[in-house]
């Protein structure tokens, strides 16, 4: 017997990581931006995350909202992105955004890049 579980579609974003999306947002005094989120190839496993703010439009796009916090992601990144959560972490050891990768079969010892 086997048992599938349930992917959810496209990307999760925290609450913490939608707050300081919105914050990085008004702080640029723009209301045109977007965060885009894409993989390619790079790092020493073989892919890489890239997250930067974008006001394009490009086809094929898929576009999430979080309560006023648009992310999206081109059409080659999201079948890699299915069931991915952005995170954002603030401690003494670490800040910045984190991605929980349920696509990722395994990363590199810095954390950069996946497989």
């Amino acid at each position: 017997m086997t048992v599938q579980s349930e992917t959810t579609e496209g990307i999760n974003l925290t609450d913490d990581a939608s707050n300081k999306i919105r914050a990085l947002l008004e702080q640029e005094g723009r209301d045109d931006l977007r965060l885009r989120v894409a993989v390619q190839p790079g790092g020493c496993s073989g892919l890489r995350y890239q997250l930067y703010f974008d006001e394009r439009e490009l086809d094929g796009d898929v576009v999430t909202d979080f309560g006023g916090v648009e992310v999206v992601t081109d059409r080659m990144s999201s079948p890699y992105l299915i069931g991915a959560t952005i995170d954002f972490v603030d401690t003494i050891e670490k800040q910045g955004f984190t991605i929980d990768n349920p696509n990722a079969t395994g990363s590199c010892a810095c954390g950069d890049s996946f497989n």
